[in-house]
């Protein structure tokens, strides 16, 4: 039997990144997959890759109508969700003094709001469907100071907490939900380009993996499938916790 056989997954930011990978594992190990994303031509092109196993489903995660619209479709299509992979997010670096604070909120929107937003409608659905868990992306930039990702920073920081306050909500609750959160160190994904604010050039990835005890940028792979381990039975007995994966950056 499939890993996930029975199993559904819904993940945001899953037109492209990590999201879309995570996605695709998930469909190969036997779950039915929400693709969730708000741009909807690339997250068509996903499903399509997929088969029938998936369904695409338009998702503003800064907007909490279109969260509840999203997982009311992903109820009707498939009966539920056992899985919510919180993907979603932006990069754009910045610092403490030239952040703007429409910069500081669209940052905190997309990347900690709609993380906050997930679980909130998530945790319900997760409930009545059976349980299972949440798996919550955040990054090393959410463990560390990092000059110039001021806004980034803060919101996965964020993202690492409230992780945890979901993990004891859920426990407290007696409902079967397991929620933690990945934190990724550099890897090769559209996220890249926007802290470099254009093209990743190749100067960039060599600069890159020199700070990097592994030396090499990690891929998207890397990430998800960490994610899928722990979505599984396989990490039945963790919650409230956080996963690094980025080859040694934060051990040094």
């Amino acid at each position: 039997m499939a890993r996930f056989s029975g199993k559904v997954a819904f993940v945001t930011g899953a037109a492209s990144g990590i999201g879309k990978v995570t996605a695709q594992l998930f469909a190969a190990q036997g779950a039915k997959v929400v693709v969730a994303d708000i741009n909807e031509a690339d997250g068509v092109n996903v499903v399509s890759d997929i088969g029938d196993e998936a369904a695409f489903v338009a998702l503003d995660v800064t907007n909490e109508a279109s969260w509840q619209n999203a997982f009311a479709q992903a109820e009707t299509v498939f009966g539920g969700v056992n899985i919510l992979v919180n993907a979603a997010g932006i990069s754009p670096g910045d610092t403490i003094e030239d952040a703007s604070l429409e910069h500081w909120h669209k940052i905190q929107a997309i990347c900690l709001d709609g993380v906050f937003l997930g679980c909130k409608h998530g945790v319900p659905l997760i409930d009545r469907s059976g349980g299972g868990a949440i798996i919550n992306i955040s990054s090393v930039a959410g463990m560390l100071g990092v000059p110039n990702l001021s806004s980034y920073s803060a919101a996965k920081g964020g993202v690492r907490n409230l992780s945890k306050t979901v993990a004891m909500h859920c426990t407290k609750k007696g409902y079967n939900i397991r929620c933690n959160s990945i934190h990724p160190g550099s890897i090769e994904t559209p996220i890249l380009a926007q802290v470099h604010h254009g093209p990743v050039e190749e100067r960039h990835v060599q600069a890159r993996a020199k700070a990097i005890p592994m030396r090499r940028i990690g891929q998207p792979e890397e990430i998800a499938k960490p994610i899928l381990f722990l979505a599984s039975d396989d990490a039945s007995y963790i919650t409230g916790t956080e996963l690094v994966v980025d080859g040694g950056f934060t051990a040094r």
